[in-house]
C-alpha cells in the first residue's frame, strides 16, 4: 500500500510538470472548491471553540486544534512558537443609558479592549460630542474638564474602499482615552465602526500610550444607531448625562503559541514563502470573518499543493499568528525569531479582510516584482480576480518586510466586511463557504506562481529590518 501511495504521488507530481500553468491554476481551483478543508475547520474553530482572545483558554484551544489538524496533513514539519501575550478579560456585561424627557435610553455599549473598568456602580456624567481631536483642542479643559467625551465621526459611506473609510476614522477609538485624558475627561465613548446601521457595537482594540495607570478613564463604543440618538439628544439638552458600566480587567502577560507547519523546498529549502492569518479573534461574536477566515484559508493553501501534486521549490511556511487584535505579540515574535535565526523570508501573503469573494492582492513590492504580478493577471481572470495593486499587505507579516522581498494581502470584496468586524454578528453563519474556498485557492495560486517564478533581486544574505 505504502508503494502504491508513493506512485501515485510521483504520477501526480509529474503530471502537474507537464500542465501549463493554467492547468495548475484549474486544478487549485478545482480541488478547494469540490474538496476544500477550510469550511470544515472553520466551522469546528466559530462553533466548538469559539472567540479567541489573546490569553483565553480558547485561544489555547484554537493553537492546540490547528496545530493536531497541520499534522494531519502530513508537512515536513509542524511546530509552536512561544510568545507572550497580553491577557484583558470583559467581565460582565457592559450596560448603558441616558435619560430625556424622563425616558430612560438604554444605548448597545461595549469596552474597548484594554480600558479600564468603570467604578464599581458606573459612571455618570456629561456628554460633549466631538468628531476629531482638533475639536478636543479647540474646546480645551474648561469646557472637557469631568465630562464624558462622545467620539461621533462617521466612517466615510462614499469610499468605495471600505479600509481606507476604516482608517478614516479608526485614531477617536485606538487614541481616543489618550487625547481626551489631557483635557481632564472622565470616559469616552466612540461610535462603532461600522458603515451600517444598526444596534451592534463593536469593539477593538484602544491605547493609554505613556499616561500613568493613575489617569485612565474607561473607554467604550456604542452602536450607530445609538450614536445617532445621542447625538440628536445632545442637540436638545447640552446638559444631558450619560451613564455606563463595564466591568473589565488588564491581568499579568500569559504564555502562548504562533502555530507553524512547514513544507520544505526543493531546490531552495533556505528560502521561505509564509502564507498566514491570526488566530486571536475579539470576544463578541467567534472570529469566524476576523480572522478564522485567514486562519483556515491558510491552513489549507499547504493542503492543496499537496493534493494538486505541486513540490514547491521553496520552504512554504502557513504561519498562524497569535495576538494581531491587541498588541501584533505573534508577528513580531515570529520576525524576531527569524532575524534571529538569519532566515531569509523572499514572499509573505496574509489573509486578514474577512472570507468574502476574493478580488484580488496588493502588493508591498519593488516595481520589478509587480512588473511580474501584472503578466500572471490573466491568468486570474477566469476566477474574476482583477483587483492588482500596489499598497499595503498585512499587519502580522509587515515586520518581516525587507528591501528586495513581497509582501502581499488578500482583498476580498470588503462592501458587508464592517457589518460584522469586531461585532456579535462576526459568526460562523455570516461565511459562505464557496466564497472561502474561491479565497483558498487564489491564496494558493499565487504562491504556486512566486513559487515557481522566484522573486526578483533577491540577494544571498536578505536581513530582516528591524
Amino acid at each position: 500500500m505504502k508503494q502504491l501511495t508513493i506512485i501515485l504521488a510521483l504520477l501526480l507530481f509529474a503530471n502537474v510538470n507537464a500542465q501549463t500553468d493554467q492547468e495548475v491554476l484549474k486544478t487549485i481551483y478545482t480541488q478547494s472548491l469540490t474538496n476544500g478543508k477550510s469550511y470544515q475547520w472553520l466551522d469546528y474553530l466559530s462553533n466548538s471553540i469559539g472567540g479567541r482572545l489573546s490569553g483565553s483558554e480558547n485561544a489555547e484551544k484554537a493553537v492546540q486544534y490547528t496545530k493536531a489538524e497541520l499534522e494531519k496533513l502530513g508537512l515536513d514539519k509542524v511546530w509552536l512558537q512561544p510568545v507572550m501575550v497580553p491577557k484583558w478579560v470583559r467581565g460582565d456585561k457592559e450596560e448603558a443609558h441616558f435619560v430625556t424627557n424622563s425616558v430612560i435610553n438604554k444605548v448597545n455599549i461595549c469596552a474597548l479592549g484594554g480600558s479600564i473598568a468603570t467604578p464599581q456602580n458606573g459612571l455618570t456624567a456629561n456628554v460633549i460630542e466631538v468628531k476629531n481631536f482638533e475639536e478636543l483642542e479647540t474646546l480645551g479643559v474648561d469646557k472637557i474638564k469631568g465630562k464624558i467625551v462622545f467620539y461621533n465621526r462617521p466612517m466615510q459611506a462614499d469610499l468605495i474602499q471600505t479600509f481606507m473609510a476604516y482608517g478614516g476614522c479608526v485614531n477617536q477609538r485606538y487614541a481616543g482615552a489618550m487625547e481626551a485624558i489631557k483635557y481632564g475627561a472622565v470616559g469616552v465613548i466612540v461610535r462603532s465602526m461600522n458603515l451600517r446601521q444598526d444596534d451592534l457595537p463593536h469593539t477593538g482594540s484602544m491605547s493609554y500610550g505613556d499616561i500613568p495607570n493613575s489617569k485612565h478613564i474607561p473607554s467604550a463604543a456604542i452602536s450607530t444607531n445609538d450614536a445617532d440618538k445621542l447625538s440628536e439628544a445632545l442637540k436638545n439638552d447640552s446638559d444631558l448625562q450619560f451613564y455606563f458600566k463595564q466591568n473589565c480587567e488588564q491581568f499579568d502577560d500569559v504564555l502562548s503559541y504562533n502555530v507553524i507547519g512547514e513544507i520544505t523546498g526543493t531546490e531552495f529549502p533556505n528560502q521561505f514563502m509564509v502564507v498566514g492569518g491570526h488566530l486571536d479573534s475579539w470576544d463578541l461574536g467567534d472570529g469566524s470573518h476576523d480572522d478564522g477566515a485567514g486562519v483556515v484559508q491558510s491552513m489549507d493553501v499547504l493542503r492543496l499543493l499537496k493534493n494538486s501534486g505541486i513540490r514547491p521549490k521553496h520552504s512554504i511556511r502557513v504561519v498562524l499568528f497569535m495576538n494581531e487584535e491587541n498588541g501584533l505579540r505573534g508577528g513580531k515574535k515570529y520576525a524576531e525569531d527569524a532575524k534571529l535565526k538569519n532566515e531569509t523570508h523572499v514572499f509573505a501573503l496574509e489573509s486578514d479582510a474577512g472570507g468574502f469573494t476574493p478580488r484580488g492582492f496588493s502588493f508591498d513590492c519593488s516595481d520589478a516584482n509587480f512588473e511580474k504580478v501584472l503578466s500572471w493577471k490573466s491568468l486570474f481572470e477566469p476566477y474574476l480576480i482583477h483587483y492588482f495593486e500596489k499598497g499595503g499587505s498585512g499587519a502580522d507579516i509587515g515586520p518581516l518586510k525587507t528591501t528586495s522581498n513581497v509582501l502581499a494581502g488578500l482583498r476580498p470584496d470588503s462592501q458587508r466586511y464592517f457589518d460584522h468586524h469586531h461585532a456579535a454578528n462576526d459568526t460562523f453563519d455570516a461565511v459562505n463557504k464557496r466564497e472561502l474556498e474561491l479565497g483558498a485557492a487564489t491564496m494558493t495560486s499565487l504562491i504556486y506562481l512566486f513559487d515557481t517564478y522566484g522573486i526578483d533581486n533577491i540577494p544571498e544574505v536578505n536581513p530582516i529590518k528591524d
